[in-house]
Order: C-alpha cells, then sequence, then structure tokens
C-alpha cells in the first residue's frame, strides 16, 4: 500500500463526515430528550389560559408524574417557576429569586416546614402572574434555606382565586375586578 492510499483525502473527508454526523445526532437527541423531561417535570410551561364571558380569567393546570402541579409564570415580571402548595400559608421564595426581584426583607420569624423549622423574611410581591390570571400586593415569604428555583404558591396567593380538581387537572378561576 502506498503513503497515498493511506492519506485519501475522500477517506479523511468521509470520517470526518462521519464523526460530525453521530456528534449532530447525539445533540439532536439531547436536545430532544432534554425537552421532554421538561414536559414530564413543568407540563405547565404554558398554561391553558380562557377569558369568560362573564369578565373573569381562567386558567387549568395538568398534574406532572408525580401528581404536582408545576407551571411557569411571572414574579415581578421576572420568569418564575410556581408549585402549588394549598399546605403552605404564604408565598415562599427562595433568596436568590427574591434578590432578582427585588424584593425587601421584612420582619424575620419561625416558619414550620416539612424539613422542620425555619427562619423566614416577610415581603409583599408587586405582581404574581400565572397565565392570565394576575394578582398584586400578595404577602410573601422569603425563605434562604430553599435550594432550589420553585416558588411554592401557597394560600396567600389562592386565597384570592377560586380552584378545583377534576382527574389530573387543577382550574384556577379569577373573579372580574
Amino acid at each position: 500500500m502506498s503513503a497515498s492510499e493511506n492519506h485519501n483525502p475522500t477517506k479523511t473527508a468521509g470520517k470526518g463526515m462521519l464523526i460530525l454526523s453521530f456528534t449532530l445526532g447525539l445533540i439532536a437527541l439531547t436536545l430532544y430528550f432534554d425537552n421532554l423531561l421538561q414536559k414530564q417535570s413543568n407540563p405547565n410551561r404554558d398554561p391553558i389560559t380562557n377569558e369568560l364571558l362573564t369578565g373573569g380569567k381562567e386558567v387549568t393546570l395538568q398534574a406532572n408524574r408525580q401528581g404536582h402541579y408545576i407551571a411557569t409564570g411571572k414574579l415581578n415580571d421576572i420568569p418564575v417557576t410556581f408549585l402549588v402548595d394549598t399546605g403552605a400559608t404564604d408565598v415562599a421564595i427562595p433568596l436568590n429569586i427574591a434578590n432578582q426581584a427585588n424584593l425587601s426583607r421584612g420582619r424575620a420569624s419561625q416558619a414550620a416546614t416539612a424539613n422542620g423549622l425555619v427562619t423566614v423574611y416577610s415581603t409583599e410581591v408587586e405582581s404574581l402572574s400565572l397565565g392570565n390570571i394576575v394578582l398584586n400586593n400578595i404577602e410573601a415569604s422569603i425563605t434562604p434555606s430553599m435550594f432550589n428555583d420553585n416558588i411554592l404558591l401557597g394560600m396567600s396567593a389562592l386565597k384570592r382565586v377560586d380552584f378545583s380538581q377534576t382527574g389530573s387537572k387543577l382550574t384556577l378561576h379569577q373573579l372580574p375586578n
């Protein structure tokens, strides 16, 4: 075999194209499955909304695989992820999100959580939106011990809407002002 046969430009280009094809295929599969996993964790990245003839607004959420209602929304115009928690007294906000939303720390107090007693700071959220439902001036707690980026959507917000669950769907209904 001559040296020119070992360094055939066509073979080299073919191997390069094969490696490039495999790499692009792996990237495409990674993006596809990452998107699929995100949809399973948060099936409400773009919640279903309705404007009712009565002037009310309605948002319907689908439970995720674990049976939780997780949805994308906004807190003071910052995109966030909410976890609906009827067992939480207040909207509970991790410290890093509170800092992004420029929330001020109010009075410190102790709160009983599933992880025991934690220190929280009172605050007020100017605007909280989920789909087409917008709530203003919501009592909340800044919770430095929360390590994920999910905001617990507690009763300080949920008491301002009617909500009902049917099967794996949760419907939030805001009456007209």
